[in-house]
């Protein structure tokens, strides 16, 4: 199969081709496509060198599918360019999540959304993510009333010059600055601009992309976003509110046994989900399982995921499988 990943050269297109080969995708051509100033250079997938095209070039080579992760506005731009050309596209950006013409996917929840016509498929934010993995199978169950989440987001969620920023700052030398704070021995409490009602885009994604994954517009989101000194992977502390009320051992069980999670909860062991053991990980990793005492049929459990991984390019390359078992690529 012949396929393009849009945005080959960044963070998350890297990471793109290494879950690719990983996975065993079968990629029988690989198209890298990436802006003008990146065309020419290389990248190596499975052993072998590709030279990097044009987005023009990109479609003219007809891939089957077009993974995308350079952007919201290249997203807006050249989507619908590949689309028109019946190239299927998987796009990482914000860009198409909240449009009502198109679908917003994490396989383990509602891939069964999915049809043919669906040329443009949106990836979640991924902080979202991370957290509908593994709240589906409890909202299943027990159906969630309201969620309170607080984030603890890595700076690869911001790219580059992030990670470069902390290093730097490590090291004590001169540098860009990705924020506009000092990150390393700080917590910033603010991921993207702020919008009129005081919360931040990246906490309101959270909040509207949660409603449209789940396909429940009564499930009332609360989220604080908070970037940290860590290089790769969230984590989120979550507090639940379900209709009905539940059993502890119950809980454990039906996430142990829910698909892409990985349950980390042994206190007596200090065991509990950490970025440390989530990366390069594919699945969720849920932990700090109890009950919140101070009210009826409320949950507190701490999620952890890879940003880079779960978070961004496996969902996409997972969307893919997904549309290929279905003969839809």
């Amino acid at each position: 199969m012949k396929v393009a990943v849009v945005g080959a050269t960044g963070l998350v297109g890297t990471k793109m081709l290494q879950v690719l080969a990983e996975r065993n995708f079968p990629v029988t051509e690989l198209v890298p496509v990436a802006s003008e100033r990146s065309v020419g250079k290389e990248v190596e997938f499975k052993g072998k060198k590709y030279k990097v095209v044009s987005m023009s070039d990109g479609i003219a080579a007809k891939p089957a599918v077009a993974i995308f992760s350079a952007g919201g506005g290249t997203s807006l731009e050249w989507a619908p360019k590949f689309a028109e050309a019946g190239i299927r596209v998987i796009d990482n950006s914000s860009a198409w999540r909240m449009d009502p013409t198109k679908k917003l996917v994490v396989p383990e929840v509602n891939a069964d959304v999915l049809t043919k016509d669906d040329m443009i498929i949106a990836n979640p934010n991924c902080s979202t993510i991370q957290m509908v993995v593994a709240l589906q199978p409890l909202h299943k169950k027990y159906q969630i009333k309201r969620v309170v989440v607080s984030t603890y987001q890595s700076v690869t969620g911001t790219g580059k010059k992030a990670v470069d920023q902390l290093f730097n700052e490590r090291k004590g030398t001169e540098g860009d600055m990705a924020y506009k704070y000092q990150i390393d021995l700080n917590v910033i409490p603010q991921i993207d601009v702020f919008l009129d009602n005081g919360y931040t885009k990246e906490e309101m994604k959270m909040v509207k992309e949660t409603n449209k994954i789940m396909g429940d517009d009564s499930i009332r989101v609360t989220a604080t976003t908070v970037r940290i000194p860590v290089v790769g992977g969230h984590s989120e502390s979550v507090n639940v509110e379900f209709a009905n009320d539940f059993d502890l051992a119950e809980v454990k069980d039906l996430l142990s046994k829910a698909p892409g999670v990985i349950v980390q909860d042994d206190p007596a062991q200090a065991l509990y989900p950490m970025p440390l053991w989530a990366h390069e990980k594919d699945e969720v990793f849920v932990g700090r399982l109890r009950r919140d005492e101070t009210q009826a049929n409320t949950l507190n459990m701490w999620i952890v995921s890879d940003n880079l991984r779960k978070g961004a390019a496996t969902n996409a390359v997972q969307i893919a499988e997904f549309l290929m078992g279905k003969g839809q690529l």
